[in-house]
């Protein structure tokens, strides 16, 4: 596949689906679709940004289609959220060159690892069973938080799952089961024109991107079968954010030294 050998290529299907399956539930399944588009295909980090939003457009749109299937898609209060979030991806995506590295990482790493306290100290305010707050989604701060996090979504995207989850559970108090519904149809509205963004600057390689996209969304497939089917769904979606934060904070330190 593409120069790949087997091993190289089994490795590059086992890994997207296992990334399907984690940014479903979850976010920053960005963290191993990166570095294996460029250590294992071989591309430019750019590129390799670029490339990535093909498989994070095809999940995030599997993943809705099972939502609506099982009757569990819950997107009430969402389209100012999506309208914010898309709006700071295109800033974003325009920006996507030119900023130093590793100074992104460091503070990709302060931030994870503040939400990883807010995760452990505060696992009341992610598991509440209150109604959505219209009012509180539709709020200044709330359109502010979905603006910037577009912004970020459309520079890397990397990690941008737990973001969104943060600002629509503990801003707009989305549940963690709506919130998650929410936040894929926010990521798949902004991947379309950040997308057409980087094909324009020659940043995209369809080859690997739609073949990492089939795999994605396969595990999106299982994700949303995972998530749907369990008992206490939101308790489990919060021990693996605490997980998955904690994987990427410490990522995201290291690349910074």
């Amino acid at each position: 596949m593409f120069g790949l050998t087997p091993e190289e290529a089994l490795f590059f299907a086992v890994a997207g689906v296992a990334t399907g399956v984690v940014n479903t539930l979850a976010g920053s399944g960005s963290l191993v679709t990166l570095p294996i588009f460029v250590f294992i295909c071989g591309l430019p980090a750019p590129v390799a940004n670029g490339t990535n939003r093909i498989g994070v457009l095809f999940q995030s749109a599997s993943a809705l289609w099972m939502y609506r299937g099982s009757g569990q898609l819950q997107l009430e209060g969402s389209l100012r959220p999506v309208l914010s979030a898309l709006v700071g991806a295109l800033v974003g995506s325009r920006l996507a060159t030119g900023i130093d590295e590793a100074t992104m990482n460091l503070a990709l790493a302060g931030l994870m690892f503040f939400m990883l306290v807010v995760l452990v100290a505060r696992p009341g305010r992610w598991l509440h069973d209150a109604d959505v707050s219209l009012a509180r989604s539709r709020s200044p701060l709330a359109m502010a938080a979905f603006f910037a996090i577009g912004i970020y979504g459309g520079f890397i995207q990397a990690g941008v799952g737990i973001f969104l989850l943060a600002a629509l559970v503990l801003v707009a108090r989305h549940t963690l089961s709506s919130g998650n519904a929410i936040k894929l149809l926010i990521v798949a509205a902004y991947s379309i024109p950040t997308l057409v963004i980087f094909w324009m600057h020659d940043q995209v390689h369809f080859g690997f991107g739609l073949s990492m996209a089939v795999f994605q969304s396969i595990g999106a497939w299982i994700g949303v079968k995972y998530v749907v089917g369990m008992p206490r769904a939101d308790v489990w979606i919060h021990r693996l954010l605490i997980l998955m934060v904690a994987a990427a904070a410490v990522k995201f330190l290291l690349e910074s030294v």
